[in-house]
């Protein structure tokens, strides 16, 4: 059973790319045609990614590697946050610290201040202190919550860092290359591809789009973890096989609302 339809990619608005001003000249392999000056993404070149990306997280996952699920942009974050908890791993999806991985050490100091901060309150500590002090303590807690709540269990380095927008997240793809962490991207054509091991061209912008991609990558980790075969829908064989081309205009209409902000 596919993993995913062609049609639920041209329903999520997959195929929508970059004004053809902005593209990067290494996307042209992924791209179908172009419409009203926007790019238009090939659907059968991304269910066949989307295959490789789900097996090679499904295979790391078997392993006991972890991932890490990375989007801090706005139509990003609350998908990337209910996907990795959903299948159990970490996420970051409001501020990428420099040094989270090359410098992991240090953050895990400020994830065990977290978790200290926390066990106070549990205990009964704040109730010993002066109200100006836990004032600031919470404070601070909810500013470490907001940057590492999604680490906090973290206790070394991923197996594989899931992405959205590699461009946006140009810090953090830098960081796992170094440390030859393997990296799944969700890959637009404003993009470098060449910075990602496992190519997912398709819309980084649609809230529809990232959603289903990144549940995706949930559910190929869950598989792993439970042994239970999963497939994003029950669409026909035939039905997923229609060229991108051809569906496109109809497409438009069909998702143009889930489609967030105008491509930059």
């Amino acid at each position: 059973m596919a993993v995913v339809s062609m049609k639920s990619l041209l329903e999520a608005g997959v195929h929508f790319g970059h004004q053809t001003k902005k593209w990067n000249p290494k996307m042209s392999k992924y791209i179908y045609s172009s419409r009203n000056e926007i790019h238009i993404i090939d659907l059968q070149i991304s269910v066949e990614h989307v295959e490789k990306a789900y097996a090679f997280v499904r295979d790391m996952a078997k392993q006991g590697k972890t991932v890490l699920f990375v989007g801090t942009k706005k139509q990003a974050q609350d998908a990337i946050k209910e996907e990795a908890e959903r299948c159990g791993m970490y996420y970051i999806n409001k501020r990428w610290l420099g040094g989270t991985l090359t410098n992991f050490n240090t953050i895990r100091t400020r994830i065990d201040r977290l978790n200290k901060i926390n066990q106070m309150e549990m205990i009964g500590e704040f109730d010993l202190l002066p109200k100006k002090e836990v004032a600031l303590l919470k404070k601070e807690r909810d500013k470490l919550e907001n940057n590492l709540g999604g680490i906090k269990n973290m206790t070394s380095l991923p197996g594989v860092m899931f992405v959205v927008d590699i461009k946006a997240e140009e810090i953090a793809v830098k960081e796992a290359r170094k440390l030859g962490i393997p990296i799944v991207g969700l890959v637009d054509t404003n993009c470098d591809p060449d910075l990602v091991d496992y190519v997912i061209p398709g819309n980084d912008d649609a809230i529809r789009a990232i959603k289903l991609i990144a549940g995706i990558m949930a559910n190929a980790v869950i598989e792993a973890n439970e042994g239970i075969a999963y497939s994003i829908d029950e669409e026909e064989k035939t039905e997923d096989e229609a060229p991108a081309e051809e569906s496109a205009p109809a497409a438009e209409e069909v998702v143009a609302e889930e489609v967030e902000e105008i491509k930059e």
